[in-house]
């Protein structure tokens, strides 16, 4: 029996595709295999179910990046079959399928500092490195495994591929060939445009990232499910800001008071400096760990716990994003970043009222220090944005001798230059440091080998360093001036490497110690409220004073009734809005769980056992993400009633 007319090529089409599937289950095991420790997979069978429906995220993935090889290997031609088109075939496949494959491996890594895979915003954060190739040299250097393993698995896919030849035939057109040709590249066109979508359900919505949770019994499955390459594509274009109208806008005020006024203190002016602790998590200080009960538990912060006893510290405390511009956002102008960030999006080039608008009203110098060559991380731009008078980098810093060779300045250097340079500032000042040495590629400088306890993790040791630092700032801070009349902030970015199962669970993640000091020790104890970032900036307006009304979606930690203590954080595709008792997951249409305070690993959905409590934080949610993105959108983000 004839075959039928170009039965060969359809053939090998499908064999060339079938290997990205292939690739792509490989590029899935070692994912979890690099992240065992923080995915949640109950055995073999759980696992293969999650590979199994992940097959639908891969084939959108698949189609979009090999469409136009698709595209060309079915054209209704009589030229497809030569060596010369199936040699454009081969690098068009190649060329494609590799960059996009690449992107699985970043997460490799990536994924224990951000817990999701990448998007397009994790992309965005690179653009605004200066030393990409260095950073890229340090990656290459430190993780050399992982690059070893793309190259060893394009190898031998490039080896398979080549195993799948297609003999030039000659083909003499006629009716039969054509409109055979021309049918089935109409059936693959459609086939692509329904596997592209998901399904070939016309009223059903292309699939995104959330839909991988439909299919998880634990939160951190949904990662296993997507892949790296499909996470970027859904997020190229979108933009998650848009307007939504859960309730009138007078409900919304009520719930929220977004706009801030404070008479609990009279007006003064004391010096603010506020450290923003690079990767600093909650789980690597003791004093924030006395309660967790963690077994065999050790810190690595003996001056941060030495200065904690003549602090007020808030044990409960979160960061409301999961990078280092989500925290300068968060803390210096109070603004969470959600599933975009705020600063990635198109409306962060307005005017913004924050600490640094409010103190500048007050008569404050204000100023940022990032050791790291300047516009690193985005904060130099941000900066602008938020009309700091003065920023210092790399650049001011000038002396290249205590470069670390990735990041930036060496922390106890750095910190120094930053005791010296307030010094010569006129009272009263605002000043924010951001640190850079408590960061891959978790080094400390070589005289400091072997001073700090190399701990269970990577970054132990480096705590220990920015620790150590902290201490030789202050024991320099103190014989200055300036000092007695300060107020100073310790609170981190985000978290990092994982040691204890307890910082595994969902809502122990991102965990950051919240920490404020004043010499006459005026604010001192203990709070295990729930607090976060955004609480920062109305705090410090309380703390001296302020007595201007100021916009403000966080609440301050010493004094304010008027709004529970509460956390808004956006994790795992949801928003997760913490108050009272319980913890509401809220995915922008529906509330989809209620998880009990004490049920940070998500393990019992209250959603059918709704109580009154629960209902007002859910509304409460509601009211924060329709405010939030009314602001931001309108470009109200001032003392607008």
């Amino acid at each position: 029996m004839k075959k039928f007319p170009r039965f060969t090529e359809y053939k090998i089409l499908a064999i060339r595709i079938l290997l990205v599937y292939v690739f792509y289950f490989i590029a899935r095991v070692l994912f979890f295999v690099y992240n065992q420790n923080l995915i949640k997979v109950e055995g073999l069978y759980d696992f293969l179910r999650l590979c199994y429906h992940g097959l639908v995220f891969d084939t959108t993935t698949i189609l979009y990046v090999n469409g136009l090889f698709i595209l060309f290997s079915v054209l209704p031609l009589v030229s497809n079959t030569k060596k010369k088109f199936q040699k454009f075939l081969f690098w068009l496949y190649f060329a494609t399928n590799l960059l996009a494959y690449s992107t699985n491996f970043i997460d490799f890594i990536y994924y224990r500092y951000s817990f999701n895979r990448s998007t397009r915003a994790s992309l965005d954060t690179l653009q605004n490195e200066s030393n990409k190739s260095l950073l890229f040299l340090n990656f290459l250097q430190n993780y050399w495994h992982v690059f070893l393993l793309f190259f060893v698995l394009s190898y031998i896919w490039i080896l398979l591929y080549k195993r799948t030849k297609i003999h030039p035939v000659k083909e003499h057109p006629n009716f039969k060939y054509f409109a055979f040709s021309t049918a089935n590249f109409l059936v693959i066109v459609a086939l692509c445009i329904g596997g592209i979508r998901g399904d070939f359900k016309k009223s059903t919505r292309p699939i995104n990232i959330l839909d991988a949770s439909r299919y998880i019994t634990n939160s951190s499955q949904a990662d296993v499910v997507l892949n790296t390459p499909f996470a970027i594509i859904r997020t190229w274009n979108t933009n998650s800001f848009k307007k939504e109208n859960y309730m009138p806008k007078a409900e919304v005020d009520k719930l929220l008071i977004p706009i801030k006024q404070y008479h609990n203190n009279p007006q003064t002016k004391p010096n603010v400096v506020i450290f923003i602790l690079e990767s600093f998590g909650r789980e690597y200080c003791g004093v924030f760990n006395k309660e967790t009960k963690i077994p065999d538990y050790e810190g690595y912060t003996p001056f941060v716990d030495s200065l904690a006893q003549h602090s007020l510290i808030f044990t409960n405390g979160y960061a409301n994003g999961w990078k280092s511009i989500h925290g300068v956002s968060s803390i210096i102008a109070g603004i969470p970043s959600f599933k975009d960030a705020f600063t990635s999006s198109p409306y962060p080039k307005q005017k913004i009222e924050s600490l640094v608008s409010t103190l500048k009203s007050e008569g404050y110098d204000t100023s940022f220090f990032h050791g790291a060559p300047n516009g690193s991380m985005g904060f130099l731009g941000f900066g602008n944005i938020l009309g700091y008078d003065h920023y210092y980098g790399k650049t001011e810093y000038n002396n290249d001798a205590d470069f670390d060779g990735v990041w930036g300045i060496w922390d106890e250097p750095f910190f120094q230059y930053f005791s010296k340079t307030l010094t010569e500032k006129k009272q009263p000042f605002m000043a924010t440091l951001f640190s850079v040495s408590s960061h891959e590629p978790y080094k400390v400088p070589a005289k400091y080998e072997g001073k700090f306890p190399k701990g269970k993790v990577n970054i132990n040791q480096c705590i220990g360093y920015t620790d150590y630092a902290l201490k030789r700032f202050f024991n320099e801070a103190k014989k200055q001036p300036w000092y007695k009349n300060t107020i100073f902030v310790l609170v981190a970015d985000h978290g990092n490497t994982v040691a204890y199962d307890e910082y595994l669970k969902e809502f122990n993640r991102n965990t950051v110690p919240i920490l404020f000091f004043s010499p006459d020790e005026k604010y001192k104890g203990v709070n295990d409220d729930w607090a976060q970032q955004i609480d920062i900036y109305p705090t410090l307006l309380d703390m001296i004073g302020y007595p201007k009304p100021f916009r403000s979606w966080g609440r301050s930690l010493i004094s304010d009734k008027q709004v529970p203590p509460f956390v808004v954080k956006y994790s795992q595709n949801v928003y997760q809005f913490m108050e009272g008792n319980y913890i509401c997951c809220f995915d922008g249409k529906k509330v989809v769980g209620f998880y009990a305070k004490e049920d940070k690993g998500m393990e019992h959905n209250l959603i059918k056992n709704v109580t009154p409590e629960m209902e007002v934080i859910a509304k409460r949610c509601k009211a924060f993400v329709q405010d939030y993105m009314e602001r931001i959108i309108d470009k109200r983000l001032t003392t607008v009633k």
